[in-house]
């Protein structure tokens, strides 16, 4: 037993567990390197449970009172570690359906968040433009309304699901004037007039594309909290999930670690395991130890969220910063262990390495959360000591 997780904590993991190793796993690998979306997998993972954590159990969930962070990060890190492609599903269930149990409105939960439970339908959160990245405030796509109806025109980049998925949580400008102030947050469902997307094709093989909204029209009703709250309802969103970002790369790591440690047992070199050799121990060491580091600082970030604090930026951006930079050296020490072996096509090692690389990028660069974790302390000490 893990002395940092409770009873209950622990029977999540091994349920997780059992749920990646017999069930997605399989759908994944039968699935291989497409890019194209698993719809096998999405049903499984609602079918087997999975989704539902997400969902409160009034709308068809299993989550029975407030939403945990630490709930969301020990699924993270238990998929990534033993199913990557499950992870990244569940990652943007959660990331297009919280917007909804966020701000959404009674009806507006009653009608989008049960198929999401059940894995029926698959969301998107689309934030991210050509030339609003790390600078998400620039967004472009503007939002007005007319009638019984809001029209939205512009673009969106890089958006997790997209061009499958079921419906989209899009931020638009509609008091352009106004800055963050003057961005809404919409539904916008699979086939709305004026909608259209095209898959990208990354570094490792991930669902996630570009879309167009060219005078897209949506009925009034699915204008997501209220007007000109949007940036609200996105930075909300994104502070809650940051800290999972570093659960998925302690899952990715500690997936490294592991292969790695089983090789250095079992290559023979020099008449003797490689473990046996100093250079290969220390890279050990310094990975396990990186690793338990990084797993506190996200559990810890995770805990003060669940226990009630009102902002947890500053713990969240170091979760996430330390945890994928951690990461990227882990498997890139991983790899260095397994020598020609590692870069070999297709190996479990190979795939990680590809994978591990974007969690550095998205939701908030490693260089933006130095700058959030900077300010946080500046604004900490203008404030003098608590």
């Amino acid at each position: 037993m893990d002395p940092r997780l409770s009873a209950e904590e622990q029977a999540l993991k091994a349920f997780v567990a059992r749920a990646a190793t017999e069930v997605f796993r399989p759908l994944a690998e039968a699935w291989g390197e497409r890019d194209d979306m698993n719809w096998d997998l999405a049903r499984a993972l609602g079918k087997e449970g999975v989704f539902p954590l997400l969902v409160p159990s009034a709308w068809g969930g299993a989550l029975e009172g407030p939403f945990r962070s630490m709930t969301l990060c020990l699924v993270r890190e238990e998929l990534a570690r033993l199913c990557p492609p499950a992870e990244e599903l569940f990652a943007i269930q959660g990331l297009g359906s919280y917007p909804v149990l966020l701000a959404g409105t009674e009806a507006q939960k009653a009608a989008w968040l049960p198929p999401l439970a059940r894995g029926e339908q698959v969301p998107a959160f689309a934030l991210t433009e050509p030339e609003a990245g790390s600078d998400a405030a620039a967004l472009q796509t503007r939002a007005e309304r007319d009638g019984d109806a809001w029209v939205l025109t512009g673009a969106k980049r890089f958006i997790s699901n997209a061009p499958a998925a079921d419906l989209y949580v899009v931020f638009a400008k509609t008091a352009p004037e106004r800055g963050t102030k003057g961005i809404s947050a919409f539904v916008v469902p699979k086939g709305a007039p004026g909608l259209s997307g095209v898959p990208m094709h990354t570094l490792a093989p991930h669902v996630i594309g570009e879309l167009r909204f060219d005078r897209c029209r949506i009925p009034v009703g699915n204008l997501l909290g209220a007007e000109h709250e949007g940036w609200r309802v996105a930075m909300g969103t994104l502070d809650v999930f940051r800290a999972s970002v570093g659960a998925q790369a302690v899952g990715l790591a500690q997936a490294a670690f592991d292969v790695a440690l089983a090789h250095a047992r079992g290559r023979v070199q020099f008449g003797q395991p490689i473990a046996q050799f100093q250079a290969i121990q220390a890279k050990l060491a310094d990975m396990a130890t990186e690793l338990r580091a990084a797993r506190l600082l996200v559990y810890s970030a995770a805990r003060l969220r669940d226990g009630g604090a009102t902002r947890t930026t500053l713990e969240s951006s170091m979760a996430k910063l330390y945890a994928t930079e951690m990461a990227q050296r882990v498997v890139d020490q991983a790899l260095q262990i397994h020598g020609g072996t590692g870069v070999l096509r297709g190996s479990p090692i190979e795939r990680l390495y590809r994978e591990v690389r974007a969690a550095r990028i998205y939701e908030g660069t490693s260089e933006i959360q130095r700058l959030i974790i900077a300010r946080q302390l500046l604004r900490e000490e203008r404030a003098g000591p608590t």
